[in-house]
């Protein structure tokens, strides 16, 4: 059976995220809905450029950058589409796909174009009337992979017109219409305001729908319980890690029950041993884990948890229930990721708290030009050193280079956490 998709949508004003097109109302801070989107059972986020200028529209564009290097789920732009170049600007920006506005002028001949370029399967067209598809119906179907509705009105007579794919983004939440829309073949999905609200709990909404024969994308196991091997109570030991961070967390246990109850909310779900109940981690708290990964060990007798945190796991309000350090040996670690965490972290503090005769001090008492300058010159050094046969001279060289630039990130304020964010988009 296909899955639809629960669709979150962001409109944005001046980088700014609000209710909607005809409410310019704050909907909060877009660090939190990015978050809340990516990690609640939220499928895919259609984001719209509200603006009415080039510069706001550059502004947004850049929203829209950061929006795609904060979540994992796809992103389609939408918005101030005019001509090929704002097709190019919303793919580069690291969106799936790019919405054009169906009442726009030159749509079709920026869609031809458009799917000239990038392909079909990057382009889809909002349509809040059938006009479009009267007047231009081949043009469309030869140009693009997918309608958004935008008028739920308009769906019956888009059954009778195209066969093209359509998700539809509607005005609150109806479960009996909800179920009746998600039941036609050509739905992919559906969504809007109800499914953007921060108290919307997604994952039961599609347990509901689940109910009514509507199937959602949500987590399956390869295996079945009874193939794992349970302790003499039936239960299993789940140790947390931090998708991220690869920090452990805590370890709880889980019984049949609760283990399918996290398949099905995508929450991390345990068995109480003391209370002998099941328990939502995070329900009372809101320190819910949401599920990325989960993983079992070679002898089937424990499952390794990769999640989202929200807040601390620990009830003593730490972030790990790790947190006391029983012994402990000096060692130089090998993380590549660690070690430049760490040499950032020692030059974010000298520049916090200057110690006299320190080179590093000396570079940010003398300001960009001279970090540049030095910058500059490391480089040029590694490329005089790769002319040497031997391997030392360049490493010794790549290492200077490394640490005047980790200087520079922090006098810019660049993290190590933008950087590969900004990797994994490429």
């Amino acid at each position: 059976m296909e899955h639809k998709n629960l669709i979150a949508t962001i409109y944005l004003k001046n980088g700014m995220a609000v209710r909607g097109k005809d409410n310019l109302e704050s909907a909060g801070e877009l660090k939190a809905l990015a978050k809340l989107y990516n990690d609640s059972g939220v499928d895919k986020l259609y984001v719209f450029d509200l603006s009415n200028t080039d510069r706001e529209h550059e502004i947004n564009l850049h929203t829209m950058k950061e929006l795609c290097r904060m979540v994992e789920i796809p992103i389609y732009g939408a918005g101030n589409i005019q001509r090929l170049e704002d097709i190019k600007k919303i793919l580069y920006a690291g969106c799936k796909g790019a919405i054009l506005d169906g009442s726009g002028h030159d749509i079709i001949q920026t869609a031809q174009e458009g799917a000239l370029r990038f392909g079909r399967e990057k382009l889809l067209v909002s349509m809040e009337n059938v006009d479009l598809l009267f007047k231009h119906k081949k043009e469309v179907e030869e140009s693009v992979h997918k309608l958004v509705v935008l008028n739920p009105m308009i769906i019956d007579a888009l059954e009778n017109i195209t066969n093209l794919p359509y998700s539809v983004i509607i005005q609150g939440y109806d479960r009996e219409r909800w179920v009746e829309i998600l039941g036609k073949g050509c739905v992919t999905g559906i969504g809007g305001e109800y499914i953007s609200r921060s108290s919307t709990d997604v994952t039961q909404v599609k347990k509901s729908l689940a109910a009514a024969g509507i199937e959602t994308k949500k987590f399956v196991s390869c295996m079945e319980w009874h193939q794992f091997k349970t302790n003499s109570d039936g239960l299993m030991p789940v140790i947390v890690q931090d998708y991220q961070t690869g920090e452990v967390l805590m370890m709880a246990y889980m019984n049949e029950e609760a283990f399918h109850t996290t398949l099905s909310l995508g929450k991390m779900t345990y068995y109480s041993r003391s209370r002998q109940e099941l328990w939502v981690k995070g329900e009372t708290s809101g320190h819910y884990q949401y599920v990325k990964s989960l993983a079992i060990d070679c002898d089937e007798d424990t499952i390794l948890a990769q999640v989202s945190q929200i807040g601390a796991a620990c009830h003593t309000g730490n972030l790990s229930c790790f947190y006391r350090e029983l012994v402990k040996k000096e060692y130089a670690t090998k993380n590549p990721l660690k070690v430049f965490e760490n040499l950032y972290h020692v030059i974010e503090d000298r520049k916090e708290h200057p110690k006299e005769g320190s080179y590093t001090n000396y570079l940010f008492g003398k300001g960009i030009d001279k970090i540049l300058k030095k910058l500059g010159e490391e480089a040029t050094e590694i490329v005089i050193a790769s002319k040497n046969p031997e391997p030392e001279e360049i490493k010794y060289e790549i290492s200077d280079f490394l640490y005047h630039l980790i200087v520079l990130m922090v006098a810019k304020g660049v993290t190590w956490e933008d950087i590969v964010e900004e990797l994994n988009q490429r």
